[in-house]
């Protein structure tokens, strides 16, 4: 009975409990990132151009929030979803990239 209670107590010590804190950080940069982007296709006098740069950086920004905080991909043990995702995105940039060619050839 002991041995299983100190490897709970091991068990609990690497898996700290995450505090809300980080969290609510997460979420106001959310939060931020999005009122940004509103903001920038809201106001009509910005360049056209501009404004999709700041839509794509805004949204790439999101996307390493989401994936770091809220799915917990910066937490040891996801090394493989992580690779996934990378393939994945590989995949995507290729499929679109044969797309391209193809149509203009």
């Amino acid at each position: 009975m002991a041995s299983n209670h100190s490897a709970s107590e091991e068990q609990t010590r690497r898996h700290k409990v995450e505090g809300p804190q980080k969290h609510i950080v997460a979420f106001v940069l959310s939060l931020a990132l999005t009122i940004i982007a509103f903001a920038a296709v809201a106001a009509g006098d910005i360049n056209t151009n501009f404004t999709y740069f700041i839509l794509v950086l805004m949204a790439i920004i999101q996307v390493f929030v989401q994936l770091a905080f809220w799915m917990h991909m910066k937490d040891r043990g996801h090394l493989f979803p992580i690779i996934c995702i990378i393939a994945g995105v590989f995949v995507v940039c290729a499929m679109i990239i044969t797309a391209l060619f193809w149509v203009w050839w």
